[in-house]
């Protein structure tokens, strides 16, 4: 069964439709299935220069052995978890704090508010790097997990106060009226009623936020030095020698540092697909 857009499309679309879909995810999947193949490369292949043909050994164990077993791969993977899921956690807290505020409460100055969220997604973040990198210095936090995490938390709030606020307005007001009315206090009314009604938010928050921070790169190396504290997307470089290239093993670590965010994403779709289509057919 096609579509409901393409099943009573003219034949010449659908088999257009039909040709074009398959080379469209074969175009957006290459450069995927070029780095899977320049993992499975042997060292042979990588110094004679046979980078883009096809590897005349297939070395999958080997070479994500070797990544897992001979390098500081997993050390990196523990401190990217340690800074992602705090990160994640700390941003939706506040976020849905911040967002039930703006969009239940009437606060004086809750438009001034908001608008600086909304004006904060727009400044480019490498504007930013020489006062961040400034005050995590001033502060101690620079080149520490609790830096990171920090920082990250404070990036990714603004968005997810959008998203929250959006979502929260909403949800219909009466049950609020209802329960204030009834002497529920306001802690419970967010607890028992907001809560449950944006479940599919909150899961879409957090995967967003979570990818965002995972795949960091840029406050990865601004903001740390040591091997003791930077995350996995900061430290796959250094699988490389410093005479010897080894793309290879770059490659095999970085499919295997992709893989988190999306067994996330898979596990939690549903939860995903419904928190950004919520409210999307409300006039």
């Amino acid at each position: 069964m096609f579509p409901k857009p393409i099943e009573h499309a003219p034949p010449v679309t659908r088999y257009l439709y039909n040709l074009l879909l398959p080379v469209c995810v074969i175009v957006w999947l290459l450069p995927l299935l070029a780095v899977f193949v320049t993992s499975v490369r042997s060292q042979a292949d990588i110094t004679r220069g046979n980078i883009m043909g096809w590897p005349s050994e297939i070395q999958i164990f080997q070479n994500y052995g070797a990544v897992l077993t001979e390098s500081d791969f997993v050390s990196h993977f523990l401190n990217t978890i340690n800074i992602t899921v705090p990160s994640a956690l700390l941003a939706v807290c506040i976020a849905i704090l911040a967002g039930y505020a703006l969009a239940i409460h009437r606060i004086r100055i809750g438009a001034t508010v908001f608008l600086l969220f909304l004006a904060g997604n727009f400044v480019p973040f490498q504007i930013l790097l020489v006062p961040v990198r400034n005050l995590a210095l001033e502060t101690g936090l620079y080149d520490t997990a609790t830096g990171l995490v920090l920082f990250h938390a404070a990036f990714q709030t603004g968005f997810c106060t959008l998203l929250a606020r959006n979502f929260i307005r909403e949800l219909p007001f009466e049950l609020i009226e209802t329960a204030r009315l009834d002497g529920v206090g306001e802690r419970q009314i967010f607890l028992r009623i907001v809560l449950p009604l944006i479940k599919p938010v909150l899961a879409a928050m957090m995967i967003l936020v979570f990818t965002f921070v995972w795949n960091d790169f840029f406050w990865a190396t601004s903001l740390t030095q040591s091997n003791d504290t930077r995350p996995i997307t900061a430290a796959i470089q250094s699988l490389n020698g410093q005479f010897v290239s080894r793309h290879h093993l770059v490659s095999a670590a970085s499919l295997l540092a992709a893989l988190p965010p999306v067994i996330l994403f898979f596990l939690m779709q549903k939860h995903f697909t419904a928190g950004l289509t919520l409210g999307a057919s409300k006039g």
